[in-house]
């Protein structure tokens, strides 16, 4: 399903990141980091990523000078069971809060529902927010850290990170102009080390998808970029479109987990994941590239693979999701 927009505008993003995103090449773009370890002050990871996204959400208020009363709406998610950091986190704002779930795709899923209640005229201004730290990740879907198991080359490194931005109905630069909703897709992998192998093939439909109801050409974009696939998702997403859809996306692609860190230095394996690792990404470098016009138009695609280690464990496959949200340079 693919929707156009006429009045939603980005006003401003906030983005703050943690140890290794900072060691990375767009920690410049970064509002903020937290750089002594990732506890944040807290006593748990988890209550540090709470703090995280609760200070992200104050960050995008004090940047649009904001209060709550000024905010409509905010939409947010994360990677937590019952996205208890959303939860906790947004409790200390008086603003009516939509609570969602599209593991690392959760941020495109957010923009979308954001931009339909301001397009609606439901909303004038609505904070739409993701967080994620790696530590509370890996504890939760995989073997504690603690146990120090070594991982295949093929896995992703979830990234420590808040990102939010303010959608407006007030014309900024930047406008989300249109949106495509995913479908989950499941090719029947179960390999919970190779989430490219997992998220590609979603990727793919629904970038197929939001061309073909639009009629763009892949060149229509300045750029287009996917959540979290890796090293070798990124590649399957390329080869995969070539050969199903026969589209060509090869010069003008990237993906923010390959962006973010540099694989080829730093201790990732195959790059970033987690919902703040496309968001950090986007809400950073790529809207910066978009305000000063060395980008003008970009597709934003994060992918997610929804599983859960329940049913992993009970051998289920692992189903994934895509978003894309069309971002253009306000004529």
């Amino acid at each position: 399903m693919t929707n156009t927009y006429k009045n939603v505008y980005i006003e401003n993003t906030a983005t703050i990141a943690g140890i290794y995103e900072h060691e990375g090449p767009l920690a410049k773009y970064f509002d903020k980091t937290y750089t002594k370890d990732l506890y944040f002050g807290e006593k748990s990871w988890e209550k540090a990523e709470i703090k995280l996204l609760k200070d992200t959400i104050s960050l995008i208020l004090d940047k649009t000078n904001k209060k709550d009363s000024d905010v409509n709406l905010i939409i947010s998610g994360d990677l937590q069971n019952q996205i208890a950091s959303s939860d906790y986190a947004i409790r200390e704002f008086d603003i009516p809060f939509l609570g969602i779930y599209n593991a690392c795709a959760t941020s495109s899923e957010a923009m979308i529902i954001g931009a339909t209640f301001i397009e609606n005229k439901s909303a004038k201004n609505c904070i739409v927010s993701t967080v994620s730290h790696n530590t509370s990740a890996e504890k939760q879907y995989r073997n504690p850290t603690e146990y120090g198991t070594p991982k295949p080359e093929t896995a992703t490194f979830t990234t420590t990170g808040g990102a939010a931005l303010l959608l407006t109905n007030k014309r900024t630069k930047i406008s989300i102009t249109a949106s495509t909703v995913g479908k989950i897709i499941d090719k029947g992998v179960k390999d919970v080390n190779h989430m490219g192998a997992v998220m590609a093939p979603a990727a793919a439909d629904t970038i197929y998808k939001h061309l073909k109801d639009l009629d763009r050409n892949p060149d229509y974009y300045d750029l287009i970029i996917t959540g979290d696939l890796g090293e070798y998702g990124k590649k399957i997403l390329v080869n995969y479109l070539k050969k199903v859809y026969k589209l060509d996306i090869s010069k003008n692609y990237d993906d923010c987990g390959t962006m973010i860190y540099n694989t080829k230095k730093q201790a990732v394996l195959a790059g970033g994941s987690g919902p703040s690792c496309s968001a950090l990404t986007l809400c950073s470098y790529i809207l910066k590239e978009m305000q000063e016009g060395r980008l003008k138009k970009v597709l934003y695609v994060p992918t997610g693979a929804l599983f859960s280690p329940t049913m992993y464990f009970q051998k289920e496959s692992l189903p994934a999701i895509a978003h894309a949200v069309s971002l253009e340079v306000a004529e």
